[in-house]
C-alpha cells in the first residue's frame, strides 16, 4: 500500500533543502503526456503525488488502457511551484510502472501464442519502496504478482534443501505453516520434483531448468499440483517455457529489467 510517508519521502528527495527552480508565482495546469505506445500505469501514485502538495490532479485514463504517443494520462490544476515540484516524482514513478506494465503485456502475449492457460508472474525481485507500485504494474499489464510479501506463501530454496534435506525442510515448513498458506518448493531437477510433490509440496518450482527437463518434470508431477517455472527467463525464451504444459512462468525480469516508457510533463 502507497502511504503518506512514501510519497513524502519521494518529494523530499528531489526537492531538497532549498528549490530555488521552482520558484514560480500563480496558479498552473499540467498534462502528463505519453511520448510512445504503452501501457497505462502508476496513474494512482502520481495523483497522490499531487493529492501530497494540495495540487487537483484526474486521470485521463484508467490504469491498463493502452496509450499512444500524444495522449494525455493526467491533468493537474493548482499553485505552479506544487506542480513543478510534483511533475518530476508523478512523471518517473508513470514512467517506471507504466514500462513494468508494458513488459508484462507484451510477455502475456507471447505466451498467450503457446498457451491459453499458463499464468505470467512477477517475483519478489522489484525495487525496495518501490513493490506495491511494481506489483500493481504487473497486474495493470495482466501478469499475476506471485507472493507479495514472505507471508504470502512458504518457499522452500535450495539453501534451506543444503541445510535440512528436501523432505525434512517440507516437513519442518509444513508443520509451522497455517492451513491458509501454501507450500511451494524450488527444484533443480525433475526427480527433485516428483520427491518434493510427494513429500507434501502444493507447488513445485522448476528453477533454471531449460524448457525440456521442464516438460519431463511437469509431466512426473501427480493431479493438482501446481508446476512453475523460473529463471532468468525472457521475452525471447517465454514461449518455449510457456510450451511445457507448466502452470505457472515467474519472471523476476518484468520488474527488475523492464525498461521505462517515455512520458512527457507539460504546464499551461
Amino acid at each position: 500500500m502507497l502511504t503518506t510517508e512514501t510519497v513524502e519521502r519521494w518529494l523530499a528527495e528531489d526537492v531538497g533543502h532549498r528549490d530555488v527552480t521552482n520558484d514560480v508565482p500563480g496558479d498552473t495546469t499540467g498534462r502528463l503526456v505519453a511520448k510512445e505506445t504503452a501501457v497505462a500505469a502508476g496513474l494512482d501514485a502520481a495523483v497522490a503525488v499531487f493529492d501530497s502538495l494540495g495540487v487537483e490532479a484526474e486521470k485521463a485514463v484508467a490504469t491498463g488502457d493502452a496509450v499512444e504517443s500524444g495522449d494525455e494520462v493526467l491533468r493537474v490544476d493548482g499553485d505552479a511551484r506544487n506542480v513543478l515540484r510534483g511533475e518530476r516524482v508523478a512523471a518517473n514513478v508513470v514512467g517506471h510502472a507504466s514500462g513494468v506494465a508494458t513488459t508484462t503485456r507484451e510477455a502475456v502475449a507471447a505466451a498467450r501464442e503457446v498457451s491459453d492457460s499458463v499464468r505470467v508472474a512477477a517475483t519478489r525481485k522489484t525495487t525496495p519502496g518501490l513493490r506495491g507500485v511494481e506489483k500493481r504494474a504487473v497486474v495493470a499489464g495482466g501478469g499475476d504478482t506471485h507472493r507479495l510479501t514472505l507471508s504470502g506463501m512458504v518457499m522452500v530454496k535450495d539453501n534451506h534443501i543444503a541445510e535440512l534435506g528436501l523432505e525434512a525442510a517440507v516437513r519442518r515448513f509444513a508443520e509451522r505453516k497455517s492451513f491458509a498458506t501454501k507450500l511451494e518448493v524450488e527444484v533443480e531437477t525433475p526427480e527433485m520434483g516428483e520427491r518434493a510433490a510427494a513429500a507434501g509440496a502444493d507447488i513445485v518450482l522448476f528453477d533454471n531448468l531449460p524448457p525440456e527437463a521442464v516438460r519431463e518434470g511437469v509431466s512426473r508431477l501427480p493431479e493438482g499440483v501446481i508446476s512453475e517455472a523460473s529463471g532468468d527467463i525472457t521475452l525471447e525464451t517465454l514461449p518455449a517455457y510457456a510450451d511445457t504444459g507448466v502452470d505457472v512462468v515467474s519472471m523476476g525480469w518484468l520488474t527488475h529489467s523492464a525498461p521505462s516508457s517515455d512520458f512527457s510533463f507539460r504546464t499551461g
